[in-house]
């Protein structure tokens, strides 16, 4: 019965709203990138974060306190970083002997304040929180599903027309006890607002209580909330709207009101005691506070750790001409192999850039009408390219060829075939099931024609386009002879989360196609001409080739043939020899921490093995983001733990480059390690979950077993070794060689990334002038010194 008075559609939709951006997006496997599960609270600290999801879904935010205790009586914490953390946060313990001795007591356990189906289900015996997410995650598989459903779905209604269709001849909820559930549907309001204003007021609903029920019941459908999310980012990021994840509202919101109707009777009184709790203010608690101060002060041993390596003296700067240099994107993957390779040679210079080398493709590939968006998600295509060659036959040809496997699989997969496929086929498949069994079929390599814009740009633009990703790089002169521009993806088998290991400022593709189209603009006479002009001179032997990094076997591929030079026929050959060397060396280093892994050997053999769940780390253990000239982390092992992004900023006048660092690459690099972060201190609700257990769902995302909730983040697998965590959770340490006052100018503009900062979801640091971390910022614009540190860089005036 509602005791309340009656809420206004306005409200509703803006309390709806809400808990849709508190939502998280998730990309599809096709083309995967890390999210930050705690999108929807950077305004908040990480305390009140924890509260707000521990009311929703009794999420921890932390590891648990044997976690911290344990690294305080083994001196991995010390005093000082306790002390330094309380500093921040005072009020979660009087001094540092009462939060040592917190440290030592077990925390209370986060519970969700229970939704009707709980309430439901204690009175009942039912299990209706299961009952609800199997019913709706079916419907969810087949509404969402993109392509691997033999019979599609329609999709001519929204998603709550399409529910309303499929619940009324739904009889499961009726059989399992929900009496009348197919007739309380079909009497649903004809419109999502005026059902779900419906249901909230029949609920007993207050304006108060909206704002963490609402977010719960979003919460409680998993990755089907998250895929609805997706819609509405993808929609906004195009200008328009989309009301799925509303409609999802709807629908979560009209099973509450259903399984309240019946049970009313029993579960009304306690109903609106939670209620009033949803009614409450969110108000992280004194173990919220005390389990925030011992993560800071775990981050601040790191960083510890980290400024030790950067104290380390850096070689001399050479500034003699380079045989080779080699650009590589500044995933963490990229700092061994960059290290291998400098390691062999004072010839060889490495740089770090963001692995969509500043160009924005909606990209064909070769015989491929499919938009494949080759850029960071935060970003709409600048740009259209194809790999269509001028071969019409050898097009038409591999479309045939695709068109026939597709039909074969469907063949396999059909409602009779498939019963007779196996004994009919099975002698085929023997010779594959012995290649594949024995990892023996040969690691395939993007290849096809060289990429071209499509349509192509004016030369103003081209030249234009050449100068800002140069600049951008800091890469403006002293160039080699042979420049490699190297993209990277990973060679893996039998595995959903294939495109999650490759490059995600290309939205989850490998980056061959971005680097081959920057070869190609770099190596265009006109181009060159323009940007002399500009005060940029590229030497007329310089060639710049595009190239692949496979992150899982080092291999190195060279697009050579992109551009053939015979006066370059010895640089390559040179530099390919280089790359295997350096191959080598990057495979014997990861070899050591990979489980089972016995030598270099291992490696290649992981990436064909179809039972391999960590063919490799991918962006486990990351740590810290630092942009800066290369020679302050030269010669110095940062554990392929860190993203290295070459800047310099006296070259960049206005600090253009540096605003374009901090909001772009830096908020990128803060979802991979916030995504890690969550897999690893709330495996099961921001994780996705064992491998072994995976079934792919409407090729969005997978389930544990045949159905049920969609699963979200990273596997166990990969953030945990078999014995002990692979990524230890730290939140993103930001180390920029910058002046401080540049810095916060940029901060005052952008108050999404400033709030990332102020509320410490990440780490922000100024390198001083000999590259040591100096100065660490410690919110609302303001920094303080670092206890052991060089002379502070001198302050610059910043451009208006």
């Amino acid at each position: 019965m509602n005791t309340n008075s009656e809420l206004s559609l306005e409200n509703l939709n803006a309390a709806g709203d809400a808990a849709a951006r508190a939502i998280p997006p998730l990309w599809p496997l096709a083309s995967s990138v890390a999210v930050n599960p705690y999108l929807g609270q950077t305004a908040e600290t990480l305390a009140q974060a924890g509260a707000r999801l521990g009311r929703a879904g009794g999420v921890s935010v932390t590891m648990p306190r044997a976690w911290y205790a344990a690294r305080i009586a083994d001196g991995t914490i010390t005093d000082a970083d306790l002390s330094a953390a309380l500093a921040v946060n005072p009020t979660a313990a009087a001094d540092l002997k009462a939060l040592k001795a917190r440290a030592e007591q077990p925390e209370s356990a986060q519970k969700p304040l229970p939704t009707l189906a709980d309430l439901a289900a204690g009175a009942s015996g039912i299990d209706w929180p299961g009952i609800l997410a199997d019913r709706i995650g079916l419907w969810a598989a087949g509404y969402f599903d993109q392509g691997q459903a033999l019979w599609a779905a329609p999709h001519r209604r929204g998603a709550y027309d399409a529910w309303r269709q499929y619940a009324t001849h739904d009889l499961t909820p009726e059989i399992a006890g929900l009496s009348g559930f197919a007739q309380f549907v079909s009497e649903t309001p004809d419109t999502a607002d005026q059902a779900s204003t419906r249901a909230a007021n029949r609920l007993g609903l207050s304006d108060a209580a909206l704002e963490t029920y609402l977010h719960q019941l979003l919460f409680t459908l998993g990755g089907w909330g998250q895929v609805a999310r997706y819609r509405l980012w993808q929609a906004e990021l195009a200008g328009k709207s989309d009301a799925t994840i509303t409609d999802m509202l709807t629908i979560r919101l009209l099973w509450e009101e259903a399984l309240f109707t019946q049970y009313e009777d029993e579960i009304g009184a306690e109903w609106q005691k939670i209620v009033a709790a949803h009614a409450a203010p969110v108000v992280s608690d004194a173990d919220l506070q005390v389990n925030a101060v011992l993560q800071e002060a775990w981050e601040r041993a790191g960083q510890r750790d980290l400024a030790e390596t950067f104290s380390i003296p850096a070689p001399k700067a050479d500034d003699t001409r380079p045989a080779l240099q080699a650009a590589f994107c500044i995933d963490v993957r990229s700092e061994v192999f960059r290290r291998a390779l400098e390691s062999l040679t004072p010839e060889i210079k490495t740089l770090g850039f963001a692995g969509f080398f500043g160009l924005t493709p909606a990209h064909k590939g070769f015989a491929s009408d499919v938009d494949e968006l080759r850029l960071p998600v935060l970003l709409n295509p600048g740009l259209t390219s194809t790999s269509q060659g001028d071969d019409a036959e050898a097009d038409q040809t591999a479309r045939f060829k695709a068109r026939a496997s597709r039909a074969w699989g469907r063949f396999k997969l059909a409602a009779v075939s498939s019963f007779a496929f196996v004994e009919a086929t099975g002698p085929i498949y023997a010779g594959k099931l012995v290649r594949d069994a024995l990892n023996m079929a040969p690691n395939d390599v993007p290849g096809g024609p060289m990429p071209r814009l499509d349509p192509s740009v004016d030369l103003a633009a081209q030249t234009d386009a050449a100068e800002t990703i140069l600049r951008a790089m800091s890469f403006t002169d002293n160039f080699a002879r042979l420049v490699v521009l190297a993209g990277h993806g990973a060679n893996v088998v039998n595995n959903p989360f294939a495109s999650g290991l490759h490059c995600g400022a290309c939205g989850g593709y490998s980056g061959e196609v971005n680097a081959r189209l920057l070869a190609g603009l770099l190596n265009n006479v006109d181009v060159r001409s323009g940007l002399v002009e500009r005060g940029i001179t590229i030497p007329e032997d310089t060639i710049f080739v595009g190239a692949l990094h496979d992150t899982t076997t080092d291999a190195v591929t060279l697009y050579e043939a992109d551009h053939p030079s015979k006066a370059h026929a010895a640089d390559l050959k040179q530099a390919k020899a280089w790359f295997l060397s350096a191959g080598f060396v990057t495979r014997a280093e990861r070899a050591l921490r990979l489980p089972r892994a016995d030598g270099t050997d291992d490696i290649a053999l992981r990436s064909r093995d179809w039972a391999e769940t960590r063919p490799e780390w991918a962006l486990a253990g990351c740590k810290a983001f630092v942009a800066a000239p290369r020679q302050r982390t030269a010669g110095r092992s940062l554990e392929g733990r860190a993203f290295l992004h070459d800047y310099d900023w006296q070259q960049d006048k206005g600090f253009g480059v540096l605003e374009l660092i901090m909001t772009a690459p830096v908020v990128v690099a803060s979802w991979i390690s916030l995504q890690y972060y969550g897999s690893t201190v709330s495996p099961d609700v921001f994780g996705s979950g064992n491998k072994l257990l995976h079934n792919v769902t409407g090729g969005i995302g997978v389930v544990e077993g045949n159905g049920g909730t969609l699963r979200t983040g990273l596997p166990w697998q990969s953030v945990h070794e078999g014995e002990d965590f692979a990524h230890e959770p730290l939140r993103l340490s930001v180390c920029i060689e910058a002046p401080r006052e540049a810095m916060s100018d940029i901060l005052k503009r952008h108050d999404g990334v400033r709030a990332l900062f102020d509320n410490r979801w990440l780490h922000l640091f100024a390198l001083d002038e000999n590259g040591q971390m100096a100065w660490r910022y410690e919110g609302d614009l303001e920094w303080s010194q670092m206890p052991v540190a060089s002379e502070a860089m001198p302050e610059t005036e910043v451009a208006a």
